[in-house]
């Protein structure tokens, strides 16, 4: 068959695709081989495929592939989150499109559109992920709402709250002002912010005297209901126990003292509204204050704000300035950098409440789950994210669990009409438990009506491990037993305390063993500027686009070729471009190769090319050796770029050339079929970066009966390390033969007569052939002595006398080797200043001083050579 120019993705992605499917390659069931298991974190199923999930997804497409290639049953589990915040936010614009509001809905009415757009949307990700390639089982598609799963959940809010880790308590919380929901700690995001800060008066009763506090939030100051100070501050001890007017609504408050306060902070007077700051709260509590809560749900005032009812806070703020400076209470204003907390579902500014929620206690979960990450069980990478896992769950509080929307795990909580309440897994059992808990209770009529409030999102995605393979809803079952703890586990470090650690808790709670050996953390995809990708800056590329444009395959290979674990990315088109020419560069050898297929002959097995044959045998097996060590190591991108190096240079480069046939010449059935050999092994080894490409190359190459989706990596064989340090030797001499051809303006058509100079010229022996055609060298010969009218090459201890037709120009010639001594006499300097260090000496890696030792030798030997070119050419 005649093939194109240039590989065509598109003509062979979707084939491959299918027929893996149809193969069932990526299905797994348990058996008598070692599991390999990764659990996919779960995107959401408001979802699109972005540079993320690219990032992330390709990761674990390498892992999967690699591991199945050498020889484990590899179970890779596709699923999706239900998403509560995010997917309640799709919905309620769905029907605003349609002229329904959430409000007119009954909540079951609102969950039918919800699993309508859920059916219609919600799988679109998971279609995507096969355009880049993913070898997920997808017979295992598990969705947080399925109803396993759902029952599991519940299950678990029962059995942690009969255990007294679960309670229902009023406290601060982080509260979502247009989700309308409570939020977590770790859902709030902090940015540095240039805000102001307001110097505001409040009249001391019964005098003329004021005090002044400074705040950012003067809005708040409606809120306020004592003002405090430190014991120790002297110019406030004159007030102590004595009340002030909050200014504008004149509510008397105490002035109290409290060692919290810093008295180097603004005025050393702090304003304290306990309902709305996290720290006031906790003062309120201490020194029995009201709480007075001026916001309602959405962020605008209340009737309790006294003032500007109705209005939005950051609209209050405004009109608030204007009244204070009116009544003489602003003292002045003054920019102030500081940190202000954002929603993470919805980018709104968090407003800190006090609220009546479900909370999981922490403290006794998290401390197993600290031990096994402290002890190595589980292995982070890189492992400096060990670090930041420990100071979190040392320093862990408890959970806020319940969210105020309809979509998702609704809360297993019953209450009759006086708030008393039980916990029950069903309306029956609810009853049945109220009988026993309130046995005084007239029953006649009771109706129980259950919470309306749903569980956190990740409260149910912490038992996605073992709750995927059906390990709590069927304890004990073939798969969970088989591929529980599962092995891999990658994600973002960003989710490393709302997800990573929760896992981890959960499987220790209820699997009694860790989820996941190791734990592979990627980089966040940054823009060419260091921005952090995203549809707001609009630096985000449409990812089905970039693999239309360039194919799968050569997107894989961007994204991977620069993306070491835990270290950010800076993203740039023109490595998907580099991709696509490295598909090129494979596409081109393949059609080298099929070139000679119709050219073999018999010849004597003692050919000039055995030696590029058994030299490119121990390259491959050193490279793949390699590449193993790093695959281990999880150092993925740099095991790329050894098989990049390998094809492109090693390959292509040198290999083909070295055995190419000349011209309408045969080539050796031996050489052609080892070469065939070792394209294979060199597409097998691509195969799990770039697996399209790689599948439809193999079958091009010759009829084959398997498919390298699954082919077997073979074991490597003992590296001769004797006949890679000649490989070596002979790219190093060719290329700097042609370079002196090259400064020295001697065609490359043009003949030589090529002399060497060597102790060792046994070396050179072997690879006369190779040598004399890659250089064009009419004749070759070993001399003892220098050739006058030569140019003069030196590699290591070695000297090459190149004697050209052209007539040389020892002018230009003598220049360029006392530029080359120059270079080498700096280099030289800079190896024994290194050397000299005794600090470096005695610190270093014995190999690492052994290198700097044998850089020095090499250079000494170059410029002996140079100096004696020199005196030659003179």
């Amino acid at each position: 068959m005649e093939l194109s120019k240039n590989y065509i993705p598109a003509e062979t992605e979707n084939k491959w695709y299918n027929h893996w499917l149809d193969k069932k390659y990526f299905n797994s069931t348990p058996d008598e081989r070692d599991p390999y298991t990764i659990v996919i974190p779960p995107p959401n199923v408001t979802g699109v495929l972005h540079m993320g999930h690219c990032l992330n997804n390709t990761i674990q497409d390498i892992l999967a592939r690699y591991n199945r290639m050498n020889g484990k049953n590899v179970c890779w589990v596709p699923g999706t989150d239900h998403a509560s915040i995010a997917t309640e936010a799709k919905v309620v614009g769905m029907l605003r499109e349609r002229g329904i509001t959430k409000s007119s809905l009954s909540r079951d009415e609102f969950l039918g559109y919800a699993w309508e757009w859920k059916e219609k949307y919600g799988g679109i990700i998971l279609q995507q992920m096969k355009k880049l390639g993913c070898s997920l089982d997808w017979d295992r598609v598990t969705f947080t709402m399925d109803d396993d799963y759902y029952k599991s959940v519940i299950s678990v809010f029962v059995d942690l709250y009969n255990k007294g880790l679960i309670y229902r308590g009023k406290r601060m919380i982080n509260w979502d002002t247009k989700a309308l929901t409570a939020l977590s700690d770790e859902e709030v995001i902090f940015r540095d912010t240039n805000s102001k800060l307001y110097h505001l008066r409040y009249k001391i009763e019964g005098s003329e005297d004021y005090i002044t506090i400074a705040t950012v939030r003067p809005e708040t100051i409606l809120g306020d209901t004592a003002i405090c100070v430190n014991p120790n501050d002297e110019r406030y001890k004159h007030l102590h126990g004595k009340f002030a007017f909050v200014p504008l609504i004149n509510r008397r408050i105490p002035i109290i003292v409290d060692e919290y306060v810093t008295m180097e902070f603004g005025t050393g007077a702090l304003k304290v509204t306990p309902a709305h700051d996290m720290n006031d709260y906790q003062l309120g509590l201490k020194h029995n204050l009201e709480v007075i809560d001026i916001m309602n749900d959405d962020g605008t005032f209340s009737e309790a704000a006294q003032i500007l009812i109705g209005e939005d806070r950051f609209e209050a703020r405004k009109k608030i300035i204007p009244l204070l400076e009116d009544t003489g209470a602003i003292v002045k204003i003054e920019d102030y950098p500081n940190q202000v907390g954002y929603s993470e579902r919805t980018d709104s500014v968090v407003e800190p409440r006090l609220s009546l929620q479900w909370w999981v206690k922490m403290k006794p979960l998290a401390e197993p789950a600290l031990k096994v990450v402290v002890d190595g069980e589980i292995k982070f990478h890189p492992a400096k994210f060990a670090n930041t896992y420990r100071y979190w769950m040392e320093n862990i509080k408890d959970w806020c669990i319940s969210r105020q929307l309809w979509w998702g795990h609704r809360i297993p909580a019953w209450y009759d009409k006086d708030g008393n309440y039980v916990v029950a897994v069903n309306g029956e059992e609810a009853l049945k438990q109220y009988k026993e808990k309130y046995p005084q209770a007239d029953t006649t009529n009771l109706k129980l009506t259950q919470d309306e409030d749903c569980l956190d999102t990740w409260f149910s995605s912490w038992l996605w491990p073992f709750q995927v393979f059906k390990g709590y809803s069927n304890p004990g079952n073939k798969d969970v037993e088989y591929y529980y703890p599962t092995d891999t586990l990658v994600t973002a470090p960003e989710i490393i305390f709302f997800w990573v650690a929760r896992m981890i808790m959960a499987g220790l709670e209820y699997k009694k063993e860790i989820p996941f050996k190791d734990v592979y953390f990627t980089g966040i995809v940054r823009d060419k500027l260091g921005r952090k990708m995203s549809k707001s800056l609009g630096n985000s590329p449409d990812l089905l686009g970039l693999i239309d444009q360039y194919g799968a395959d050569a997107v894989r290979f961007g994204i991977m070729i620069a993306s070491p674990a835990g270290n950010d990315l800076l993203f740039d088109e023109s490595s998907l471009e580099q991709g696509r020419n490295f598909n090129n560069k494979v596409w081109n050898a393949l059609k080298l190769v099929k070139m000679w297929e119709g050219r073999q002959a018999n010849f004597n097995n003692e050919t000039n090319e055995n030696f590029a044959v058994n030299w490119f045998g121990q390259r491959l097996n050193e490279a793949r050796t390699e590449v193993n060590n790093l695959i281990k190591q999880f150092r993925l991108s740099e095991a790329l770029k050894i098989i990049y190096s390998l094809i492109w240079d090693d390959f292509c480069s040198w290999y083909l050339e070295w055995i190419k046939p000349g011209f309408e010449q045969p080539i050796d059935k031996v050489v052609y079929k080892k070469t065939v050999g070792y394209f294979e092994q060199l597409l097998q080894l691509l195969h799990p970066y770039m697996p399209f490409i790689s599948e439809e190359i193999y079958h091009l190459l010759k009829e084959q009966q398997d498919d390298i989706c699954v082919k077997q990596f073979n074991d490597i064989t003992t590296l001769d390390k004797a006949i890679l340090a000649e490989g070596e030797i002979l790219k190093k001499v060719i290329s700097a033969i042609r370079d002196a051809r090259n400064k020295n303006q001697v065609k490359p058509k043009d003949t030589i007569k090529l002399y060497i100079q060597s102790d060792t010229v046994e070396n050179y022996q072997p690879i006369e052939h190779i040598l004399s055609k890659q250089v064009n060298a009419e004749s070759m010969h070993y001399t003892k002595e220098a050739i006058a009218n030569t140019i003069v090459v030196a590699v290591e201890k070695d000297k090459f006398f190149i004697e050209s037709e052209n007539e040389l120009d020892a002018l230009m010639l003598k220049e360029e080797l006392l530029k080359d001594l120059i270079h080498q006499q700096n280099f030289l300097q800079s190896v024994l200043k290194k050397l000299s260090n005794e600090r470096f000496v005695q610190n270093a890696k014995p190999e690492v001083v052994e290198l700097e030792r044998k850089k020095q030798a090499d250079a000494e030997a170059r410029i002996k050579t140079l100096k004696e070119s020199l005196q030659n050419l003179n």
